[in-house]
């Protein structure tokens, strides 16, 4: 039996990519995010933060690409982003809740390519 390593073992678990309808065109640099799962973070220590305690904080949170607008010049779709969660606008496409962001509210691009290479978990820094 192949034993897993670390980084194929976080690809496998990683979510499927949402698919969104074909009619649904962004103009000028839009970009639509889809978050986490969850909004629940961990402490160095190990403690489980809920999403609903206290205000948001000023952190970045990575998030995977679904759509972009022609005028986009960095992002591609499948690309992770990394941004201030407060930055975007909440939309929902088809019961799905999604991120609207500008791309200059995009603070750092991950192509899906190096992402496998490195395998980052989202809210992590660079």
């Amino acid at each position: 039996m192949p034993r897993q390593t670390k980084a194929s073992a976080t690809r496998s678990k990683k979510r499927a990519r949402p698919t969104l309808p074909d009619h649904i065109r962004l103009t000028a640099d839009r970009v639509v995010v889809a978050l986490p799962e969850n909004g629940e973070r961990r402490t160095k220590g190990g403690l489980l933060i809920p999403a609903t305690a206290g205000p948001p904080p000023k952190r970045c949170v990575w998030a995977d690409v679904l759509l972009v607008g022609p005028d986009s010049r960095h992002v591609k779709a499948g690309d992770s982003v990394l941004f201030l969660p407060q930055v975007g606008l909440e939309v929902e496409i088809d019961g799905e809740e999604y991120v609207l962001l500008r791309e200059r509210d995009v603070q750092a691009v991950s192509t899906e390519q190096a992402a496998q290479e490195s395998a980052h978990a989202p809210g992590q820094y660079l």
